[in-house]
């Protein structure tokens, strides 16, 4: 038995340039996964997703969506670990955003 989570949140931005948007997303991936194997050695990782999406809409959204896997010996909250690494992308992005508006 396997133990695998999927979430999914949304961060509104604002109107950005195709490479400022491209590094939002790459730095929302880097830091969840750099997060996630703080916790668990590679060896305890079946299967790991990081996703990033821009959707405009009538917002502009950066839809962020991990997928984590585990074998079932190894005890970790999945649901916990997933929700502190989106936490800790969301502030990442955060940052980088108003240091993008600090120079515009």
């Amino acid at each position: 038995m396997n133990s695998g989570e999927r979430k999914v949140i949304h961060i509104g931005l604002p109107e950005l340039g195709e490479e400022e948007l491209i590094e939002i997303g790459e730095l929302a991936q880097k830091v969840i996964i750099e997060h996630i194997f703080d916790v668990l050695s590679r060896s305890d990782v079946k299967d790991i997703e990081v996703t990033t999406r821009i959707n405009r809409d009538e917002t502009l959204d950066l839809e962020i969506e991990v997928y984590l896997e585990v074998p079932v010996f190894v005890r970790v909250d999945v649901d916990s670990l997933i929700s502190e690494a989106l936490e800790r992308a969301y502030e990442s992005v955060e940052k980088k955003l108003k240091a993008l508006a600090a120079k515009g």
